[in-house]
């Protein structure tokens, strides 16, 4: 895709689905302008899935600066909070940020503000975990607080879990807490928003054809390597294609049928992310794929 016409001084965001082109027009800036490039990918912090998360490879890195990547342990919990810490300093720092990745709420907290929620006990998430595995997301979304169910992504089991997570610790919705957010680190009108916008037909078809190089590239070589230390409910695991793969190694599933899973899933959480930008991004730059 072009490189639209940027101010090299002011931070750029780039935000986009999955297999969208996003990093590559990152690095395409970042060697017309100079700058780093940052992440802002929720997979892609954590070390262990390189190849999986398609985090830079090391020739990219060793060509142009990156931040944020694989720098937090494969079995380490860490949330958009930590992410904000992190990014913080690269903000102020001697190189223009160029702030790319796929997770939508790391870039609404980065622009929008973040609410200073506590952090459920370790007993709460647990409870959680069982009955997701037991009674499926949908009971924990009838016992929601009207406000936060109205607001939050129903569609997805990570966010109905957190907010019950939030309402059953505190005694607050998820709501209500949000609406007490502080200012942003980096307001809006402070940066330069892009959101790459791709075709449904033309992006499964990229996201199959990458799985394809990612299994050549040693995904499932990656995956073989983190079997000994492989935790299911550990935020790495949400890793797309690592349940299945994962399975497959443990003799569950054929290699077949376990790729197969993995680009249903990987079109699923592009979908996902489409929506996501369109409703909670309106003010950014629409920017065509090719």
């Amino acid at each position: 895709m072009d490189i639209p016409k940027l101010d090299p001084t002011r931070p750029v965001l780039i935000a986009g689905p999955t297999a969208s082109g996003k990093s590559a027009l990152a690095m395409a800036i970042a060697r017309a302008q100079g700058g780093v490039i940052v992440n802002a990918d929720a997979l892609q912090v954590f070390d262990g899935w390189r190849v999986l998360t398609a985090r830079p490879t090391p020739e990219e890195e060793a060509a142009l600066p990156h931040a944020l990547y694989g720098h937090v342990g494969f079995t380490a919990s860490y949330s958009v909070g930590h992410w904000l810490r992190d990014l913080a300093p690269l903000l102020s720092g001697d190189l223009r940020p160029i702030i790319v990745g796929g997770t939508g709420l790391y870039f609404t907290a980065l622009t929008e503000g973040l609410a200073e929620i506590p952090v459920p006990p370790p007993q709460i998430r647990a409870r959680a975990d069982r009955r997701i595995a037991t009674e499926g997301a949908g009971a924990l979304l009838a016992e929601i607080d009207a406000a936060t169910a109205a607001r939050i992504d129903r569609q997805n089991p990570v966010r109905i879990q957190r907010a019950w997570e939030v309402l059953t610790a505190t005694g607050r919705g998820l709501a209500e807490w949000q609406d007490a957010t502080p200012p942003p680190l980096l307001p809006l009108d402070a940066a330069q928003a892009l959101v790459v916008e791709a075709g449904r037909d033309w992006l499964n078809a990229r996201i199959d054809a990458r799985f394809e190089r990612m299994m050549a590239g040693g995904a499932l070589d990656e995956a073989r390597a983190n079997l000994p230390r492989w935790t299911p409910t550990a935020q790495s695991a949400r890793a797309i294609g690592a349940p299945e793969l994962i399975a497959y190694l443990r003799g569950e599933i054929t290699l077949d049928a376990a790729k197969a899973a993995a680009k249903i899933a990987s079109r699923q959480y592009a979908k996902r992310q489409r929506t996501w930008f369109r409703s909670r991004l309106k003010q950014w730059t629409r920017i065509a794929a090719d």
